[in-house]
């Protein structure tokens, strides 16, 4: 006897699902990201002091290492946002979407190869200096 199938599931844990789930998870943090940063950066007009102080809190390794995180979800957004149009718009899209899927992971993969280890270089070699 065979498992009775889910009525109403699209996704059974496979590429389609995690690409979703990524693609929202990614979507939320950089609006949140984005929240932040406008809410910072409008501080120069009401105290530049306080602006610069709030600024120079984040000249340290733990965010040098949310901005990896912050440019590593931007990346995959961005990818997956064209793979999401390809789906949509190229007829033969749905049929490549795991395919797509794959592309999008190696694509980020490379990108963030050629990122983050400038970045963090950068990021610690700093520490502890002026």
């Amino acid at each position: 006897m065979t498992p009775k199938r889910p009525a109403g599931t699209l996704y059974r844990g496979r590429e389609g699902m995690w690409s979703w789930v990524l693609h929202r998870i990614t979507g939320v943090a950089i609006f949140f990201f984005l929240l932040v940063h406008i809410l910072d950066t409008s501080m120069v007009r009401i105290s530049p002091e306080a602006y610069n102080a709030v600024i120079s809190t984040y000249q340290n390794p733990i965010m040098g290492l949310g901005e990896t995180a912050l440019v590593a979800a931007i990346v995959y957004h961005a990818f997956n946002g064209i793979r999401i149009i390809l789906i949509d718009l190229w007829s033969k899209g749905a049929k490549y979407q795991r395919v797509m899927f794959w592309v999008v992971i190696g694509l980020w993969v490379v990108t963030m190869l050629g990122f983050a280890p400038r970045h963090l270089i950068n990021v610690f070699s700093h520490v502890g200096g002026a």
